[in-house]
């Protein structure tokens, strides 16, 4: 048994099946008799305070802005790895991703605003079908195992990243409000203090976190979403050194990730997908947010992605991966589709103030949409992808 269960936590669909776990349990319990008990345990207030210092919030928002500062800290550490030495490293690597990024978070957009321009209550949502779980379609895509080329499977990373940073930017842009200066001047002198750790030479993690929790409470009280503390602090401890010495950045980048996938997305997942059917019906799924993200994650997502690289690709902007054609990139196009936890993030940002019901559609609209997503490029990739034979 403890062979098996060793084996489930290495294998890269793992953290895919336990997304998909997390969010079944979470359905489940939101549409049985321990509906109160679920959502009392999401609305159980958890409070630190040390002098004027007072941070209190139910756990629910501990998950959404604690936790996920520490998957979106990954990120960063992913980024700036593939950005420095990866697969972003050089022009010639990064341009078919990076169009294919921008066409994929341009149409969903696009497509989700036909549904809801116009609608107060609901186009505050329109940036909820650009975003890429990157967790959930590396593990449908590792469920193919050898064959999936490694071109093919270095371009979902690199679109996937850049579609990161897109949503970073987003949220910085769109989602931050009432900002408070005070704040901000902490926050800016706290990324300074670890410039000049980093342009020292100072290689020990300690003052990186303690400064990086400094970080995160300021930005937390500033108005701007404090997972966005998680990125700028990836970006500040160093990831070159010295031959022979450790590098920070990628020991902390191995040790966060089983974290980040076996803990903290399936509990954020766990903590939000717990969509209440209650008074739902197939005609939810006409109502404008549902439509749009929906529609957004499986039509306007894959039109995105393809037409882009497609225009790059003819008018000599970017070119094919070797040994990769459009039909594995048509699949992988359907495959971005899959928004998940990060549309579901999106989601709780775009609607934190709006009637409870306008965010259980677009929650309606991601489930949906990302599963058809899934579904559909699965299959398709098994059909387009060589067959492997077995020595």
């Amino acid at each position: 048994m403890e062979h098996k269960i060793k084996a489930f936590f290495s294998q890269e669909s793992s953290g895919g099946i336990l997304l998909m776990l997390a969010v079944a349990l979470a359905m489940i319990l939101a549409n049985s008799p321990l509906a109160v008990l679920y959502q009392g345990f999401l609305d159980t207030p958890v409070q630190v305070r040390f002098g004027q210092l007072d941070i209190n919030k139910p756990l629910l928002l501990w998950v959404n802005d604690g936790l996920m500062a520490l998957f979106f800290l990954l990120i960063g550490l992913e980024v700036k790895r593939e950005l420095v030495e990866g697969a972003l490293s050089s022009v010639s690597k990064a341009s078919l991703p990076t169009f294919a990024a921008i066409g994929g978070m341009l149409f969903p957009a696009l497509v989700y605003l036909g549904f809801n321009l116009g609608n107060e209550a609901t186009q505050n949502g329109w940036a909820i079908p650009a975003a890429t779980d990157i967790a959930f379609a590396l593990g449908v895509l590792a469920l193919l195992g050898k064959r999936v080329p490694v071109a093919l499977k270095v371009f979902l990373l690199a679109l996937a990243i850049i579609d990161d940073i897109g949503v970073i930017v987003i949220i910085a842009l769109f989602y931050s409000s009432d900002l408070s200066v005070m704040s901000l001047v902490i926050a800016a002198i706290a990324i300074a203090s670890m410039v000049i750790l980093n342009l020292k030479g100072v290689r020990t993690l300690t003052p990186y976190a303690l400064l990086g929790l400094l970080l995160w409470i300021a930005v937390l009280k500033s108005g701007v979403h404090a997972t966005l503390a998680g990125v700028v602090l990836a970006f500040c401890i160093p990831l070159k050194v010295k031959p022979g010495e450790e590098s920070p950045s990628r020991y902390l980048e191995h040790s966060l990730h089983p974290w980040s996938t076996f803990m903290i997305l399936p509990l954020f997942a766990f903590a939000n997908a717990g969509l209440s059917l209650e008074g739902m019906s197939f005609a939810s799924l006409a109502e404008p947010a549902s439509l749009g993200v929906m529609l957004g994650l499986l039509l306007g997502k894959p039109m995105g992605v393809l037409l882009f690289s497609y225009l790059a690709v003819r008018l000599k902007w970017a070119s094919l991966p070797k040994g990769i054609n459009w039909l594995q990139i048509s699949a992988i196009a359907v495959l971005c589709g899959v928004g998940f936890t990060m549309s579901i993030f999106i989601t709780s940002l775009a609607f934190e103030h709006s009637a409870v019901e306008v965010g259980n559609y677009a929650r309606l609209g991601t489930l949906v949409g990302s599963m058809l997503s899934a579904t559909i490029a699965y299959f398709w990739l098994s059909k387009v992808l060589p067959i492997i034979k077995e020595k």
